[in-house]
């Protein structure tokens, strides 16, 4: 799994940690990492190349073992051009998705109100059948009747 770490160093030891900021979900979406979330490298993997406080994406095993560490220069770089040269600020996306929000909850009511009139017109139809029968009834009862009065003249 891929994550955007912080580098750091341990005072004690002077070994080289990761702090865990975020993690990509499955799909190419982020989430913050919420509990403190720290891995030691071993010292082959630090070379001298890691600096504190440096941001790097590390691809980490489930066994929290680093496969790949590579600085986040260049994705974050991306990032602000992606996302922050073109007027897309967090306010917009906060209004954009009550946009979404209020879309959805307009979709659910016209969804409900289409089901609320096909059960109504459902029922009309049943109605209208029924009232069919009974006519059709009707007039078999009303054609014997003449029928019988006939041959009773």
């Amino acid at each position: 799994m891929l994550y955007l770490a912080q580098v750091q160093k341990q005072e004690v030891s002077d070994n080289i940690c990761l702090q865990l900021l975020a993690c990509q979900n499955s799909d190419d979406t982020w989430a913050i990492v919420l509990e403190e979330n720290v891995l030691v490298l071993p010292p082959i993997n630090s070379q001298n190349v890691l600096n504190e406080g440096m941001l790097v994406l590390a691809d980490i095993s489930e066994n929290n073992v680093v496969l790949q560490i590579k600085t986040a220069t260049n994705w974050v770089l991306e990032l602000v051009e992606k996302y922050l040269t073109t007027d897309i600020t967090p306010e917009f996306l906060q209004q954009e998705s009550q946009k979404v929000e209020e879309w959805r909850q307009s979709l659910t009511l016209q969804s409900q109100k289409l089901s609320r009139r096909s059960i109504e017109l459902e029922a009309r139809r049943e109605q209208i059948q029924n009232l069919e029968a009974q006519l059709q009834q009707e007039k078999q009862l009303l054609e014997s009747t003449i029928a019988q009065l006939k041959t009773d003249n």
